[in-house]
């Protein structure tokens, strides 16, 4: 990812929700990855027992969250107009322990100028 940015100068304006929704995906995707990371670590490390289950439950949540994460990344990163590299770097963010924190926090900055504005409620004279 190069420290340049992205931000063209003709974007439409995206909606809120949109960024909402990725950021929450964003932040329970990474955290089940490292509750994944910490129950593999437990189970083929350190052989501890109980972890199998921890490990199987976490590693399903997390399978099937990415999933909608990669909607809402991709559903973002289009309608920023992200060139690929950044796309599938935000992407794959999902996949690297405590990488979707940092992605996140650098995709919010960039994307909240190009959010809609709420319409201000005009003052009525009556």
């Amino acid at each position: 990812m190069s420290g340049t940015s992205w931000r063209p100068d003709t974007l439409d304006v995206m909606k809120r929700s949109v960024l909402t929704r990725y950021r929450v995906m964003a932040y329970v995707t990474a955290v089940l990855l490292i509750l994944l990371t910490i129950g593999v670590i437990g189970k083929r490390l350190l052989s501890l027992d109980g972890f199998d289950s921890f490990v199987t439950v976490v590693g399903i949540a997390h399978g099937w969250l990415y999933v909608i994460y990669l909607v809402f990344a991709f559903d973002v990163g289009t309608k920023a107009k992200m060139p690929f590299g950044r796309l599938a770097w935000v992407l794959l963010a999902g996949t690297i322990p405590t990488a979707a924190f940092f992605v996140e926090r650098k995709v919010t900055r960039e994307v909240e100028p190009l959010l809609a504005k709420a319409p201000q409620p005009s003052p009525s004279t009556a």
